[in-house]
Formats: C-alpha cells, sequence, structure tokens
C-alpha cells in the first residue's frame, strides 16, 4: 500500500503560550481579520487576539463594505484598518490583508466568533515556530449547531471533507479544512493564489499541499468555536464556490461561474 504523508496535529494539552514567546526568535506575527458588518463581535475579537503582551505585532481589519459601524469599532479596539474597495469576497478581503501587513507570520481569523479565545493566535503559530518544516497551519474545533453541542460547519462536513477526501490523497484527514482560522509565514502565503470568493480557504489548503506537500501541513486544536449559524438556504453558494475550488485544482472543466 503506497504511503500517504499526513497533517501534523497539536492536540490541546500540547500547546504552550511559553513555548511560543520563546521561540518567537524575533519573528513578528500579523493578523488579519476580514470582516463584513460585524459591529456585534469585532471588538471582544480584537480583544482576544491582543490580550498577550509581546505576542502579536500588528492587528488588521479588512472592511468589506460593511454598512454598519465596523470601522469604528475595530479602529477603537486598536486595529489597523484597511477598506477593501472594487471587489468584495473573503479572499479579496485577505489579499489585501496580506499585502497591508508586514509580519514574517500572518495569522487570519474570523470577525464573527462568539467566544475568541486569547489564546487562539499563540496556538496557530506554535507549529510555525517548532517545525521548521511546517508551512501551513489550520485551526479545528467543535461547532454547535443551535442549541445541540455539535453539527455546525455543515458546508464543511458535506461538502468540502467529502471532496478532499476523494481527490486529495491526506487532506482529508484535515478536520476544517473550512476554518477562517489559519497562519502560515508570509513567503508561503504570498506563493499561493489567494481566490476571491468563500472557496480561498480550500483553495489555500490545496495549493499548500502540491507546493509543500502534506506533511507541510499543520492542525491546532481550538477547543469550541461558536458563531453564528447561517439559514441553509445561505450554504449552498458556498458550498458551490468550495466545488468549483476543489474541481478546478483537479483540472475538472467547468462552466464559468456567475
Amino acid at each position: 500500500m503506497t504511503r500517504v504523508d499526513a497533517p501534523w496535529t497539536l492536540a490541546a494539552e500540547d500547546f504552550s503560550l511559553a513555548a511560543v514567546l520563546e521561540r518567537r526568535r524575533g519573528e513578528s506575527i500579523a493578523v488579519v481579520i476580514p470582516a463584513k458588518d460585524e459591529t456585534a463581535t469585532i471588538g471582544p475579537v480584537i480583544d482576544a487576539v491582543t490580550h498577550h503582551d509581546g505576542l502579536v505585532d500588528e492587528v488588521i481589519v479588512v472592511n468589506d463594505h460593511s454598512s454598519d459601524d465596523t470601522h469604528a469599532v475595530a479602529a477603537r479596539h486598536g486595529a489597523r484598518v484597511v477598506e477593501l474597495t472594487g471587489v468584495t469576497g473573503k479572499g479579496a478581503a485577505l489579499r489585501a490583508g496580506l499585502a497591508a501587513s508586514r509580519g514574517d507570520v500572518v495569522v487570519f481569523l474570523d470577525a464573527d466568533v462568539l467566544n475568541p479565545s486569547v489564546d487562539y493566535v499563540a496556538r496557530m503559530v506554535q507549529p510555525l515556530l517548532e517545525r521548521p518544516e511546517i508551512h501551513f497551519v489550520k485551526g479545528y474545533y467543535e461547532r454547535p449547531l443551535h442549541d445541540m453541542p455539535t453539527g455546525g460547519g455543515r458546508v464543511n462536513e458535506l461538502t468540502a471533507r467529502p471532496i478532499l477526501s476523494l481527490l486529495y490523497p491526506g487532506l482529508g484527514e484535515i478536520r476544517q479544512p473550512l476554518a477562517g482560522e489559519t497562519a502560515a509565514r508570509r513567503d508561503t502565503l504570498l506563493a499561493l493564489n489567494l481566490e476571491s470568493t468563500y472557496g480561498v480557504e480550500i483553495a489555500m489548503l490545496i495549493d499548500a499541499a502540491t507546493k509543500f506537500g502534506v506533511s507541510s501541513l499543520a492542525q491546532v486544536d481550538l477547543g469550541v468555536r461558536r458563531h453564528r449559524n447561517r439559514p441553509l438556504e445561505e450554504l449552498r453558494p458556498m458550498a458551490v464556490e468550495v466545488l468549483r475550488a476543489a474541481l478546478s485544482r483537479f483540472d475538472v472543466e467547468l462552466p464559468p461561474g456567475d
């Protein structure tokens, strides 16, 4: 049987904030948070990012055409706000944030988390600081759905993980391929093609595995992640974007998107 490399997993009990702070060795860390109409959650997310003194060097919020006070709230909590102009979409926001940042290590975080942990960033960068062979890190977690302890992440479980298991050996072991919590060295991210749409997460994962190998990937336990659960009718367009990104990288000829 052909051996398939697997991503490295950092369990919750293996996390050490002291080790992360000690191993930084002068590497700067930037956090990029794409946000669209996230007034209710963006402040606590930023506060969690900046909780540990000496860990994060810059926090950039990319405001994706918000119609609420996301810009003002983010600035009030100490983030540098970059306005996304022209094109919209999560991938476009990540590209803008990467271009605006200067960190040697870049962490992407979602803005809609209801229970952000002060250790998210440290957990995400630990594999990069401990293992030079690691290029790309994804977070994983339990996803409650309404009053149930699990069941969230429906596009992840019904679309992303199955297509990866079928077409990309080793990537089926990534528990949250669509996680917004992603970390990588700047050079790694610059070598990837960041799509403009929601498909950016699975696209980055596939491209990183293709360029650097599945064994260069890591995933980190972030505990329980709570955020607003979208109605089912909003998930179909997301699933289409995920499938388009995965299938196009498998050289499947697809009709043009909308």
